[in-house]
């Protein structure tokens, strides 16, 4: 089983037999054989037919629809749980202060471990000057006494705190990781993407966040209800809470291999300018519904007005969801487990986790820490 990504503008996805069959403007064809289909991603401009909808629906693939650029447009979900219980079990934690602090702050703190972890990886890295050194080890010490301010935090907003100030922080030093010049990164910046690693940042978080969408509905549990992110009418904030944990290790770590290893070159980026009306423009926060990306690391001001950003191309996109593809493929040891899972499996065994969490069969939640 796998996800399927389809980029395109003019393309045509179709029924044909118990396959699905996409039609690209020359005429090209790939078939898509829906029994082995996880997941399906289009971006673009495809149009798509009532009988492959039907197939989609039979076959109950969750597929999502995205604009060229990566902005969310709509889905087909077949996660609607008829466990009213455990969704209950959800409400009454929420409700506990103590219980619901308690999920919270094991996700800052598997959030901040994994940034200490990031920073102290480039720390042995050979830097370029003395003064990068320094920075990185004042960086990693302030981050580590907010570690330690996060794991006696008596409220969920002093938790929100501190998980900003050490995203902050660990983004203040994530340049010193990338090799190429070209390669711009100052701080974080996003609606739109004011650089090149913000814009494969951006997407990493996007993708990342439909695979942790899809553990949480083949779970049962109510994507709406978290802990740590506060609700708000539509917004998916069990998937806010649960993506913390795995930026670091999976996107960030990700980006940074893109430009450093050479996948990417400049000519896979492109400055676009937006406005109000532009359908294209890339969301990349909860400002709307179903957009899991909430960033505290962002200062308010940083909601930007400018009307350029920069994207990655069509041949860029492609370029990072086959390395995302491999990323989620790759075996790591699976600290609970003891044994080499996939990151795919990983994401699946921490929702799955967290459900016993919410059951009552495990007394505490513990987030992923990638050491």
């Amino acid at each position: 089983m796998s996800a399927i990504y389809i980029l395109s503008d003019y393309g045509k996805l179709a029924k044909s037999d118990q396959t699905l069959v996409f039609t690209q403007k020359d005429d090209t064809r790939t078939i898509i054989f829906p029994f082995k289909t996880e997941q399906l991603v289009l971006m673009g401009n495809i149009s798509i037919s009532g009988d492959a909808i039907r197939l989609l629906t039979k076959y109950k693939i969750p597929t999502t629809f995205l604009s060229s650029n990566g902005r969310f447009n709509g889905k087909l979900s077949f996660g609607d749980s008829k466990n009213i219980f455990l969704r209950q079990r959800q409400y009454r934690i929420l409700d506990n202060e103590k219980s619901s602090l308690e999920i919270a702050r094991s996700i800052v703190c598997g959030k901040i471990r994994n940034e200490i972890s990031f920073m102290q990886r480039i720390k042995r890295k050979s830097t370029s000057t003395i003064k990068d050194e320094e920075k990185i080890k004042e960086a990693i010490n302030f981050v580590k006494n907010l570690l330690i301010d996060a794991e006696k935090a008596s409220s969920i907003d002093s938790l929100r705190g501190y998980e900003g100030n050490a995203a902050k922080k660990y983004f203040e030093v994530f340049g010193l990781n990338l090799i190429p010049d070209w390669a711009e990164f100052i701080k974080r910046s996003k609606n739109p993407p004011k650089s090149n690693v913000n814009a494969v940042l951006s997407f990493l978080y996007t993708l990342l966040s439909y695979r942790i969408e899809s553990a949480i509905e083949a779970t049962g549990l109510d994507l709406c209800v978290g802990n740590l992110h506060a609700l708000n009418y539509g917004r998916n904030a069990l998937v806010f809470d649960l993506i913390e944990e795995f930026r670091s290790p999976i996107a960030d770590s990700l980006c940074c291999s893109l430009f450093n290893l050479g996948t990417l070159v400049e000519d896979d980026f492109e400055t676009v300018a937006f406005d109000e009306d532009n359908p294209d423009y890339p969301m990349d926060s909860d400002e709307e519904k179903n957009q899991p990306i909430p960033d505290s690391s962002l200062e308010k001001e940083e909601i930007q007005t400018e009307k350029k950003g920069v994207l990655l191309t069509k041949a860029g996109l492609k370029k990072v969801i086959a390395a995302f593809e491999n990323k989620m493929d790759t075996l790591i040891l699976y600290s609970p487990t003891g044994q080499k899972i996939s990151y795919s499996k990983i994401i699946y065994e921490q929702v799955e986790h967290y459900k016993r969490v919410i059951n009552g069969e495990e007394t505490e939640y513990k987030a992923y820490y990638l050491k």
